[in-house]
């Protein structure tokens, strides 16, 4: 890896890089099963709010650390800006989500779990557009096409899913609507999380993938040139 030579400032950076990457591989998935409220009414609910604020703390964590490589390529500082701040957005609305399913009649405590949700959704998205500036540095041509590939097919997913928890926004927020509707669609916004389940899992899975192959190459390639 004639690009990344093994100086001790660069190899630190690296260092955080692979520790944020790992904070990132193990806390979306973690983050995803306890932001749900049915997990948190049946499993975590004696804990109350601590295990989203925990999960959603180590991914602000990851994030964070991967600031520190790289800092003068302006694209990639710009997309981990966009990514840390979603992060930090995420870890002030976590708390909702426990309240909302506590109180779920309580109309400002849902739109704070749907800005969540909408902000789980954006950190997502623009982690990807970070994994792949990051994998657009890193001198490893599979990487490099693997990340450009399956990072476009998850951001075109998750602005289908922003687009719809939009629509669905909006509908509610029409006065003049037949009882019938008005009931369904607040059944679809109390168990939205069932509903968008699906096309969640294949873009987490995809990035939680890449986040672990471009850890691994990191250390293969750069890192076993000290042994």
């Amino acid at each position: 890896m004639a690009d990344l030579a093994p100086t001790p400032e660069l190899l630190r950076s690296l260092g955080r890089l692979v520790r944020g990457l790992s904070c990132l591989f193990w806390g979306l998935p973690l983050a995803l099963l306890v932001s749900m409220p049915e997990v948190q009414s049946a499993w975590l609910g004696r804990v109350g709010y601590l295990p989203p604020i925990i999960m959603t703390s180590l991914l602000c964590y990851g994030t964070w650390l991967m600031g520190s490589f790289q800092q003068q390529e302006r694209i990639w500082v710009a997309a981990h800006g966009r990514t840390l701040m979603l992060a930090i957005f995420n870890l002030g609305l976590s708390p909702f989500v426990y309240w909302w399913e506590r109180v779920p009649s309580n109309e400002y405590f849902a739109v704070a779990a749907l800005l969540f949700s909408l902000g789980e959704l954006g950190f997502l998205y623009c982690l990807n557009l970070a994994l792949e500036r990051l994998g657009a540095m890193l001198p490893d041509e599979t990487l490099r096409l693997e990340t450009r590939q399956f990072t476009a097919i998850n951001r075109w997913l998750i602005l289908l899913l922003l687009l719809g928890a939009i629509m669905l926004f909006g509908l509610m927020q029409i006065p003049a609507m037949s009882p019938s509707l008005a009931d369904a669609l607040r059944a679809i916004h109390r168990h939205q999380q069932w509903f968008a389940l699906p096309l969640v899992l294949f873009p987490v899975a995809v990035t939680m993938a890449l986040l672990w192959k471009t850890k691994e190459i990191i250390f293969e390639s750069v890192f076993n040139q000290q042994r």
